[in-house]
């Protein structure tokens, strides 16, 4: 593919060359230095794209299947051992650099920019990634970080042997000023993403615009620097490539909000009414108008069912509030839920809400079925609302302040979740909680997950308290498979609630003779449930600290 030096035609300028090199000359229209400056900025550009894809991969993978760490773990070391396959394999090429660093560029922006996409349409039709295909969605994650790792590699070498034919220099030179464009592209790259490209315009938009940008900038860098190097077949071949690969982002860049919305229904159903991205989370509510009918997901998990909430806020708050109540503090609950149970006990004078996203908060009061779900409890004049994460609040609120705390958050299995559930946070909680104020701690599914529930209860205990476990049951198990990182045979999933009641001296989980009856818990239903839990005990589990975590 490439051609044999020509003689510049009579009167015209000898194209610009650098003899030397083992490829030949490079037969440049510009002068060396200005091709090397040319060179180097493709290598940002496409270091900045290929820093983007790794990272979309993370996130993509982080939020479909949760436990974050795990992810990216996969993704970096997977795509880290095939850029060294690449750059093995880019060896074949040296002598058609032009050529294949074209054909790489093109292929890396057609696998990036569309990765996006292509792992959300396997996770919403295929059933999750616990579906009917059990294995599918995982291994096409693997398949991408694969692909893309390999394609990244192969850019080293190629680019290596065009600023070598520009102008011949030591090795190490020339190493150091591809690897410094690189890595100074990585940083443009890491810092664009999470700042620019994911809040404006989001996961699937911003992979398939960075695959343009990757797309144009390879190929005019290699048809409007190196064209003399191919042939008028291979610069034809290496146009239409582009040009195809442009076409198809540029159609799914225009089909990508309809493709979300088919995606979203896919996954959630069809009863969608809100569905935002927030800056902490995405916030999905389906269902009607009505509490009943609602589902709250965040972060594609079912937070909230109207059908079942009942059990668990009821389970969660009522055990807590035996005893002096006068202040109570809920860390999260952002629906107003939890806040709706204390405040039906006529002896509070205050409850404290803090919940890092404001969004869920504005839901909680505007929403016509969470609000109604929830009393309109942030209208009650004892309700205050503070929005900021519970543990950098904790840091700073006074001591002694609450009679009860009540720890309304997610699953601890969930990796960012992990330092809301360490030695370190309750004991914080327990500085914040009067003499004789108790803390209650929803601990995840006692049943299905024993190890879990358990290590809560170690790590409660290692914070100065004495714990009582309990569970409920009746939680709905038929919700949609996949967000909510539910197994797909519904008999596996969990059942159940589980919770930790703590406090300085023994607690005893009971209903307060003197306060609201519950809906639904009644004294012989905890007391079964703290048996229940009780029969499940895993014991000389250590606990998890914010060094340490255990979940």
């Amino acid at each position: 593919m490439i051609e044999p030096h020509a003689p510049a035609p009579p009167g015209a300028p000898p194209p610009w060359t650098a003899p030397g090199c083992p490829g030949g000359p490079a037969r440049l229209p510009v002068r060396p230095g200005t091709g090397r400056f040319l060179v180097l900025a493709g290598v940002f550009v496409c270091a900045a794209c290929g820093l983007v894809y790794e990272l979309e991969l993370v996130a993509l993978a982080s939020y479909l299947m949760g436990d974050s760490v795990t992810q990216a773990s996969v993704v970096l070391s997977v795509m880290v051992f095939a850029m060294g396959i690449g750059s093995l394999a880019a060896k074949r090429l040296r002598g058609l650099a032009a050529a294949g660093f074209g054909a790489v560029e093109a292929a890396l922006a057609l696998v990036g920019g569309c990765s996006a996409m292509a792992l959300y349409a396997v996770f919403a039709w295929t059933g999750g990634w616990g579906g009917v295909w059990a294995g599918g969605p995982r291994c096409f994650l693997v398949a991408f970080s694969l692909a893309t790792g390999l394609l990244i590699g192969a850019e080293v070498p190629l680019l290596m042997e065009l600023i070598q034919r520009i102008r011949r220099q030591d090795a190490g030179g020339a190493v150091a000023d591809l690897f410094a464009a690189d890595y100074v592209g990585a940083l443009v790259g890491g810092l664009a993403f999470p700042f620019l490209l994911l809040p404006f315009l989001g996961q699937l938009t911003g992979a398939l615009l960075t695959g343009a940008v990757n797309a144009v900038v390879g190929g005019a860098l290699v048809l409007g620097l190196f064209r003399r190097d191919l042939t008028r077949r291979a610069r034809w071949l290496l146009l239409l490539l582009n040009a195809f690969v442009l076409a198809v982002l540029a159609s799914a860049t225009v089909l990508a909000d309809d493709f979300e919305r088919a995606a979203r229904h896919a996954v959630y159903g069809t009863d969608v009414r809100v569905a935002l991205r927030t800056g902490v989370q995405e916030v999905v509510l389906t269902g009607g108008t009505e509490g009943r009918t609602l589902d709250l997901f965040l972060d594609g998990r079912l937070r909230v069912s109207g059908r079942d909430e009942l059990r668990y806020h009821e389970a969660l708050v009522h055990p807590a509030m035996t005893g002096p109540h006068a202040r109570v503090l809920v860390l999260g609950g952002g629906d107003g839920l939890a806040a709706r149970e204390a405040l039906r006990y006529p002896g509070v004078d205050r409850v404290d809400v803090v919940e890092v996203d404001d969004e869920v908060v504005r839901l909680a009061r505007t929403d016509p079925a969470l609000s109604a779900l929830n009393r309109h409890a942030f209208g009650d004049p004892r309700a205050h609302v503070t929005t900021q994460d519970a543990f950098g609040w904790l840091r700073g609120a006074p001591p002694a302040a609450y009679d009860v705390v009540v720890s309304d958050l997610p699953d601890p299995g969930i990796t960012a979740s992990t330092k809301l559930y360490s030695q370190e946070f309750y004991g914080l909680a327990r500085r914040v909680l009067a003499p004789g104020g108790r803390l209650v701690v929803h601990a995840g599914p006692v049943a299905s997950s024993p190890r879990v529930f358990w290590t809560v209860e170690a790590t409660v205990r290692a914070a100065g308290f004495r714990t009582a476990p309990y569970g409920t049951g009746g939680r709905r198990a038929g919700f949609a498979v996949g967000p909510d990182r539910t197994p797909a045979d519904r008999s596996r999933a969990p059942r159940d609630w589980g919770f930790i009641l703590a406090a300085r001296t023994e607690p005893r989980p009971r209903l307060d003779p003197g306060g609201p009856r519950p809906y639904v818990l009644t004294g012989a239903s905890l007391a079964a449930g703290e048996r229940a839990a009780r029969g499940t005990r895993i014991p000389g589990l250590p606990a998890s600290t914010l060094v340490h975590p255990r979940y």
